[in-house]
């Protein structure tokens, strides 16, 4: 079984290219990280985002009606702050002129999107899982790791508000191990879990923080987390097939 994992899109198609390549089978998987809108890129209007995203939800539809792949559609930061909730959060590159349009795309789609997602010992969410906030949220014996994908998506589902940027983060960047699944950074990520049950128990995947390229090497890096928002830079994405892991290419 393979399992391609792709990092923040901000618009870009490249996906495309990356299932193409992969040549995905029933038994496959493919796991989008989030963030499809605010480019970068000042060609690719608001229209080519929505429309990019609307590609995404049409494959996981059609997938899903043909037994081909699964499809899973996480949320970003740049995705959380168009849904229609109870409260304004922006953060940069909002487009305000195309945001009513942007949130209407979400919003009648966003039984196919989730914050968290689990396979093996793998845990895939836009930024990454900090102890110290599910603490903080849910109370130290208020969740499990058995249930930790279920336990975050329910949360986002009845309080949204509670994947907000965290009021205690004075960097205004996400630097704070209190940060949500959506906005933590990876040094806030590392030290938040450091010899933590959850640090122990799986292996998270991230996009959120830009790298230059995917790092494998795990005496670089801890191996217990593996950051790939590079789709926008290098245009690599993480494969998982048979345990073994590896970097595809969409350049």
């Amino acid at each position: 079984m393979k399992t391609i994992i792709l990092g923040d899109l901000h618009g870009i198609n490249a996906w495309k290219l990356a299932i193409s390549n992969e040549k995905l089978t029933k038994d496959d998987r493919v796991i989008f990280l989030g963030d499809y809108f605010d480019s970068f890129d000042k060609s690719l209007t608001s229209t080519i985002q929505i429309n990019n995203f609307l590609d995404i939800v049409e494959y996981k539809k059609s997938c899903e009606a043909s037994n081909g792949p699964e499809v899973v559609i996480l949320i970003g930061n740049h995705d959380y702050h168009y849904f229609k909730l109870t409260f304004s959060e922006r953060c940069s590159g909002y487009q305000y002129l195309m945001a009513s349009f942007i949130s209407q795309a979400i919003e009648d789609n966003k039984h196919h999107l989730q914050i968290a997602y689990q396979f093996g010992d793998y845990l895939c969410t836009h930024a990454g899982v900090s102890q110290v906030f599910m603490n903080s949220v849910f109370g130290n014996d208020g969740w499990n790791l058995d249930t930790i994908c279920q336990d975050i998506n329910e949360l986002f589902k009845h309080k949204p508000k509670c994947i907000a940027f965290s009021p205690y983060d004075i960097s205004g960047y996400g630097e704070d191990e209190t940060q949500s699944p959506i906005w933590i950074r990876p040094k806030s990520l590392m030290q938040a879990n450091l010899k933590s049950d959850l640090e122990n128990s799986v292996i998270q995947i991230v996009g959120h923080t830009g790298q230059i390229s995917i790092n494998l090497d795990s005496k670089d890096i801890n191996a217990r987390y593996h950051f790939i928002d590079t789709m926008n830079s290098s245009g690599e994405y993480l494969i998982i097939e048979d345990n073994n892991l590896k970097i595809g290419n969409t350049r």
